[in-house]
């Protein structure tokens, strides 16, 4: 079951950050950039670890894949919440479980959904997105 999931790249998105995780047979290692994850900050590390523990609660047993995670723009933040993002939707994939989904989906909604705001663009001649000129009435 697992060998077609190999090659296949899941990714995170979250503003301009972009995570993406490759998994293999393992013990349950997660690499994030080159680094345990257990060697990151520790809201870092608890964001991510929750897709791990609710998917421990939920399926019952512990993972048997390492992932390895590589994020690219935006901001160490959004990285996190990109590669949290992209654990989620992988043992989601991995396992196929509806209840899991659900379960990510209760708990928090971005775990599963990514979050859809952008930055607003630039209108033409003026300062800013929302900026408008002033007007002058003397």
């Amino acid at each position: 079951m697992a060998d077609k999931f190999l090659t296949t790249t899941i990714s995170g998105k979250r503003k301009k950050a972009v995570a993406k995780l490759r998994f293999k047979q393992g013990s349950g290692n997660i690499v994030y950039n080159h680094l345990l994850y257990t060697e990151l900050p520790l809201f870092h590390k608890l964001a991510l670890a929750e897709p791990l523990r609710i998917y421990e609660q939920e399926i019952g047993d512990a993972l048997k894949y390492d992932l390895v995670i590589k994020t690219i723009g935006g901001g160490k933040e959004a990285q996190i919440q990109a590669a949290r993002l992209a654990i989620a939707k992988a043992l989601i994939q991995l396992t196929g479980s509806d209840t899991l989904q659900k379960t990510y989906i209760a708990y928090d909604r971005n775990m599963v959904v990514p979050d859809s705001r952008r930055k607003e663009a630039r209108k033409h001649g003026d300062s800013k997105a929302r900026a408008r000129r002033q007007k002058s009435y003397r």
